[in-house]
């Protein structure tokens, strides 16, 4: 099937009138809806009777983010109890804490494989020094500050959870 001037001159007519692209394909037989389409394309007349370059699209507008709202949370097979969910405020310190006794307050010239190497103090300062307790096998820094440095993935997301709502 070719496109002669009055099959076009019937596709245009049948397209303003607002059939829809199978409709015309019945009315001239012998195309398909896809050709019809294509056709409809090259010539242009996608807006309904309109050329392509006189249509003017609404820009859409970005509307705020909606607030957040609190979730409720099912507990097993109570799941029709719903229960507000609690924030939990993340433990981001061991539960004991050290204190470098000053024996141990090194500076860098002086840390080796075996000392702790958490940094104490303002560097600019002349107190600055480092923690110097015996460090963890494999890790630079004593038990208390490998606590404080590697945080388990659960608490920090726990951490970004209570940040975020």
């Amino acid at each position: 099937m070719s496109w002669t001037d009055e099959r076009v001159d019937l596709l245009k007519k049948l397209w303003q009138e607002g059939l829809s692209a199978s409709q015309i394909a019945g009315e001239l037989g012998g195309v398909t809806r896809n050709a019809v389409i294509g056709k409809i394309h090259r010539l242009g007349l996608s807006g309904r009777g309109q050329p392509t370059s006189i249509i003017k699209r609404a820009r859409r507008t970005r509307s705020a983010p909606a607030p957040r709202q609190r979730r409720t949370v099912t507990i097993g097979a109570t799941a029709l109890q719903a229960e507000e969910e609690v924030e939990m405020v993340p433990e981001l310190r061991p539960a004991h804490s050290v204190v470098v006794p000053i024996a141990k307050r090194l500076p860098i010239e002086k840390l080796t494989e075996r000392t702790c190497k958490w940094p104490i103090g303002d560097p600019s300062d002349e107190d600055f020094h480092f923690c110097g307790c015996d460090s963890l096998e494999g890790l630079p820094y004593c038990e208390y500050h490998a606590g404080v440095a590697y945080q388990s993935t659960d608490a920090r997301r726990r951490v970004r959870k209570v940040a975020h709502g």
